[in-house]
């Protein structure tokens, strides 16, 4: 949160989006997890891993999807519907991500839904940036994930990063996602 605190992006979004900054914060805390483990699954599904997600945040705008949403003018959801795409791979996915955060803070699914393409651009532009400076510096994509998670971020391993996100360690962190988003809604 404070990465996107510090980017100007929870502002930004309040901005555009008619909310307080404070509902901004609440959101994207709730919605951070499940993008995350996106990104995690998404480097699993690539024959080169955490590499291949650093060429796709390329593809997908890299950090201008930062920028994007900083920028003064209306942030352009599309690309961050694109993200989502390739991270959670269906639009069935975004919802039970909202309808879990939607439990947890008590934001309606409606303005959840309207806020996930704005953290998804944020959190993937800032990745690309992070990566490309920890290239040069001889980290990763996976350090900066780990770091972003509460780890280290000093050198984890694929493996680390597995640990961090995969609850229940049978290799796919985005089904224990949602599996405690489906938890609560029931």
């Amino acid at each position: 949160m404070d990465i996107l605190q510090q980017t100007g992006g929870v502002e930004t979004t309040a901005a555009e989006l008619g909310v307080s900054q404070s509902i901004v914060e609440n959101g994207s805390a709730a919605l951070l997890p499940a993008i995350l483990g996106g990104f995690k699954k998404a480097a699993q599904g690539r024959p080169d891993g955490l590499e291949g997600l650093n060429r796709l945040l390329d593809q997908l705008g890299g950090v201008s999807l930062l920028d994007s949403v900083v920028d003064p003018q209306q942030t352009p959801v599309e690309k961050g519907n694109a993200v989502l795409g390739q991270i959670f791979g269906s639009k069935v996915v975004s919802r039970t991500v909202v309808a879990g955060a939607e439990q947890q803070t008590g934001i309606s699914s409606e303005l959840l839904k309207q806020m996930l393409p704005y953290v998804a651009m944020l959190v993937a532009g800032y990745m690309a940036k992070q990566s490309q400076e920890k290239v040069s510096n001889g980290g990763g994509l996976g350090s900066l994930i780990g770091g972003l998670l509460g780890g280290n971020g000093n050198g984890s391993s694929d493996a680390d990063l597995g640990a961090l996100l995969d609850l229940n360690g049978e290799g796919n962190a985005l089904d224990d996602i949602i599996g405690r988003a489906g938890k609560l809604i029931r």
